[in-house]
């Protein structure tokens, strides 16, 4: 396990505690009821905030693209925004769009990526995984057409990164918005970050990968999205589990409060073992980072855990809160919808148990 040197340590402690603060100052989920109908699904000024100002956008980037830091950098973070569910682009721009990119060599896009320009990753398809026989898009002459029916943060995204089909097979491609883009919002679960399908018609690519080698970039980058995806389901399962605690300490019945009742007690516990489980895949996955085998492990470890403890945690949160749980108001719905729409973004846990099976030749 890793174990941090007292200086890396509090540097992690520094950039934690600047995330928990813009998070705070944000209003946390209060800035996902504020998002505008008929916006782009995040908050532009946020990102500005986040992602330039505070330098997030170029988060376990390249340095010699304009990023920096690392897995342990990304997962802090990560972790801290599914905490306060804050609406901005991080995982789809930077963690997703920014890994597929850097592992694909495409220096002068991470540096955009890096310098706070929002992009979008079209190359998992509706399940979530990474399916080079499953492509549709096709390539022809510089420019790219098809239909992508679900990607994730594609509105008010200025560049989009997609798989497509040529006679060399299935490579990586580059679509700025503009002329041969239609981006059509679509009714999302997680009202925090929506996802659009996006129709190409002719539009022109940049080719950022040749001989049918897109994969080559996908699945290593896929699995550090992986891991930054569990760090933001520990936030969220974290933030789920102390707010039913804290309900349980002020809702009074017979003359107590109802958290010293045995059955809530012992499902807290419960809860509390989740939490701390996905703590110790993401923690245990920072062992990996260098590794492509030793991270695909962890990636499948982490997910196949934090999917369904997240999911767990949001909903045992709606029911300890009684009638207020299940209402509009209250922020518990948010975490509850955040929790099923994380489960599937990446593949889900049944896939990543198979996945996991798989490379340990089980």
């Amino acid at each position: 396990m890793t174990v941090l040197d007292t200086d890396r340590a509090a540097e992690l402690a520094d950039l934690r505690d600047a995330v928990r603060e813009v998070c705070r100052d944000a209003g946390g989920p209060a800035a996902v009821r504020a998002l505008p109908a008929g916006g782009p699904g995040w908050d532009p000024a946020l990102w500005d905030v986040l992602g330039r100002q505070v330098g997030l956008a170029g988060l376990c980037l390249p340095e010699r693209a304009g990023g920096g830091g690392g897995l342990a950098e990304l997962t802090t973070v990560c972790e801290e925004l599914g905490r306060a569910l804050l609406p901005v682009p991080f995982l789809t721009s930077t963690v997703l769009a920014g890994q597929v990119l850097a592992a694909a060599g495409a220096d002068a896009l991470v540096t955009r990526v890096a310098d706070g320009t929002v992009a979008a990753l079209g190359v998992t398809g509706p399940r979530g995984v990474w399916d080079p026989a499953a492509v549709e898009l096709t390539a022809v002459g510089g420019t790219v057409r098809g239909v992508l029916p679900v990607v994730p943060g594609a509105g008010g995204a200025q560049l989009l990164v997609v798989a497509a089909r040529s006679a060399e097979g299935v490579d990586l491609y580059a679509v700025e918005a503009g002329p041969g883009v239609d981006t059509v919002p679509l009714d999302s679960l997680d009202l925090s970050r929506p996802s659009a399908a996006v129709t190409l018609t002719g539009a022109p690519a940049t080719r950022l990968t040749s001989g049918g080698t897109a994969g080559a970039a996908v699945v290593p980058a896929l699995d550090v999205a992986g891991v930054a995806l569990a760090a933001e389901q520990l936030g969220g399962a974290a933030a789920c589990l102390e707010a039913s605690v804290a309900y349980l300490g002020e809702r009074r019945q017979f003359g107590r409060p109802i958290g010293s009742f045995q059955a809530l007690k012992h499902t807290c516990a419960d809860l509390l073992v989740l939490v701390e489980s996905c703590r110790s895949a993401v923690t245990r996955a920072l062992d990996a980072e260098g590794s492509p085998d030793a991270m695909a492990e962890a990636a499948a470890v982490a997910q196949a855990w934090c999917s369904e403890a997240y999911r767990t945690v949001s909903a045992e949160n709606v029911q300890l809160h009684g009638g207020i749980g299940f209402t509009w108001e209250h922020d518990a719905h948010l975490y509850f919808r955040r929790a099923r729409a994380d489960a599937v973004l990446l593949g889900g846990a049944a896939h990543h148990r198979e996945r996991l099976a798989q490379l340990l030749g089980w």
